[in-house]
């Protein structure tokens, strides 16, 4: 069953948050009601929220308490109890207890410093993630950054070759000697030479304030600020894509636009198979389940997935991740959701669905991820041919694979699996292909 809105969950508990402050005041339930004019019998109803209240009752209670009224019936604010909500389900099982998230509204009001400590908190730690994701991707598909290490790395060997040699042989003759310190002086002079062009490349990179750098990461934003959802395209199909990419920051250069273009025109595409209204009503009937959608689609699975992946959220869906990679495996398109990470470029976890696909076409995989850090995820993941397939033609396969957290108690049968080998700290792993930076 679909758990009711987190505001109707939150207004129900205004009964709770006027006890909870009566307490902390030191005030009798008798004194209370007596100073709002009504009974203590009819005051103990409320506070035990078997009772709804409004208008001037609430208004008189919440002056006798000295807080708002809206303290009372909406209890912490929205952002705080988005974000202590978020944190609780990132909670590693190895952590112990679970927090009590029914109890948010009342720990924010004994102690608000204390959770506004733990929301940034977790907000520094999410975007802490999100910085060691974008050094991984750095570090692995920078090719000035690759270049440059290598021919530094390839510098200081010969530096240590060379210095090495002068150690290790104190007879060397004269005229040797001068050309071991020639090599070294000219290795230095090197070495130097590129340290400062790695140098001034980092100092161009931070002049950018953050501005994507690649046409990738330029479309990526354009999707994020969207919440890869486009009403317009929506509505107008392909004719709206000229419009929209005029007014979208970035798109001068043109392989940015051309890569805008290209994602977007696939947008439309299913957009204009699987229109919004009527998608959207049967997959909130469908509690957001890819499996009973599949006869809308006349069992296209990987447009499935990807629709449900651009549900507006103010209609209710769930936050969904999506992933999609080419049969080399390398990622083409993410989007990305808390807790489960997508690296830019490249390939993630080899124990992702999303890849055990593309040994599987057109066989559609379910399973539950169980993430380092706690949190699970339901995967469905399937591999297709992009287009139609001809005689003597060979298909170009393209995996897909939607995420969707599990807010309910962990699965024991979850498939371990990991953001990517470079920053997973799971040492035991049979399918590690890399040294983890992280353990």
């Amino acid at each position: 069953m679909t758990k009711p809105p987190s505001s109707h969950r939150r207004h129900t508990l205004t009964g709770s948050r006027i006890r909870e402050r009566r307490t902390v005041m030191g005030l009798k339930q008798t004194a209370l009601a007596e100073a709002v004019g009504i009974s203590a019998s009819y005051l103990n109803l409320i506070e035990h929220n078997r009772r709804r209240i409004g208008g001037k009752l609430l208004v008189d209670l919440a002056k006798r308490l000295e807080v708002e009224p809206a303290a009372l019936s909406e209890g912490a604010d929205a952002t705080l109890f988005d974000a202590l909500q978020g944190a609780a389900a990132e909670t590693p099982a190895s952590f112990g207890p679970m927090p009590e998230t029914d109890r948010i509204d009342e720990i924010a009001g004994r102690f608000p410093g204390w959770t506004g400590l733990i929301a940034a908190q977790h907000k520094r730690i999410a975007g802490l993630e999100g910085l060691v994701d974008g050094l991984h991707d750095r570090l692995s598909h920078d090719p000035v950054l690759a270049e440059a290490m290598h021919e530094v790395l390839s510098t200081v060997a010969a530096i240590r070759s060379t210095a090495d040699i002068l150690v290790r042989e104190p007879d060397i003759e004269p005229q040797w000697r001068a050309r071991f310190h020639r090599n070294l002086h000219e290795e230095a002079e090197r070495l130097s030479t590129r340290a400062t062009a790695m140098l001034a490349h980092f100092e161009d990179q931070g002049r950018r304030k953050g501005t994507p750098s690649t046409p990738q990461e330029t479309v990526e934003a354009l999707f994020d600020a969207a919440d890869h959802h486009f009403p317009t395209i929506e509505a107008g199909g392909v004719a709206a894509i000229p419009t929209l990419l005029a007014d979208a920051p970035g798109m001068e250069d043109e392989a940015t636009r051309v890569l805008a273009n290209q994602l977007l025109q696939g947008y439309a595409h299913d957009a204009a198979r699987l229109p919004v209204r009527p998608f959207l009503e049967a997959a909130i009937a469908a509690e957001f389940a890819p499996e009973p959608l599949l006869p809308m689609a006349g069992g296209d699975v990987a447009l499935i997935l990807r629709r449900l992946a651009t549900l507006p959220r103010s209609s209710g869906a769930p936050a969904l991740g999506l992933a999609v990679c080419d049969a080399a495996g390398a990622l083409l398109f993410r989007r990305r959701i808390n807790a489960f990470s997508i690296p830019r470029f490249g390939a993630g976890c080899p124990l992702w669905p999303l890849y055990h696909a593309l040994s599987r076409p057109m066989v559609p995989e379910t399973a539950i991820l169980d993430l380092p850090n706690g949190a699970q995820f339901q995967a469905w993941a399937i591999c297709q041919p992009i287009a139609p397939v001809g005689f003597g033609t060979e298909p170009v396969m393209r995996a897909t694979m939607l995420l969707k957290p599990l807010d309910d108690e962990l699965q024991r049968d979850a498939q371990p699996v990991g953001p990517g080998c470079a920053v997973c700290p799971r040492a035991e792993c049979g399918a590690r292909r890399a040294a983890s930076l992280v353990s």
